[in-house]
């Protein structure tokens, strides 16, 4: 049974998500993140490093790092601590959103 608070609202620390419910469990850029991952190890057949992550989003090495862990600490990826390219996914496929395209930066002015 949901237990109700002061004012009506349902208390998100003490209600459990129903089974039924659409909402993710990760935010939109999250997503984004599990989406690479998803992709890379498809056409790769191997995870990504988090340099690769960190090209593709346009980001330094310690906002890839960062999102990495809380992932992590999240349950929706798995990993060997020092051991490069050790990331693993550990929700369905079908839980992952569409990856959209970005802005690789080259370097190079064109």
């Amino acid at each position: 049974m949901l237990r109700m608070v002061r004012c009506g609202a349902l208390d998100p620390e003490t209600v459990p998500m129903s089974i039924g419910s659409s909402k993710p469990r990760f935010t939109d850029k999250q997503g984004q993140y599990l989406a690479f991952i998803h992709t890379y190890v498809l056409l790769r057949r191997r995870p990504p490093a988090e340099a690769d992550m960190q090209r593709y989003f346009g980001v330094t090495p310690p906002s890839v790092h960062r999102m990495v862990v809380e992932l992590e600490r999240r349950g929706l990826i798995r990993r060997l601590h020092r051991q490069p390219r050790s990331i693993a996914l550990l929700i369905h496929a079908g839980e992952i959103p569409s990856l959209r395209p970005h802005t690789i930066e080259t370097g190079g002015r064109g």
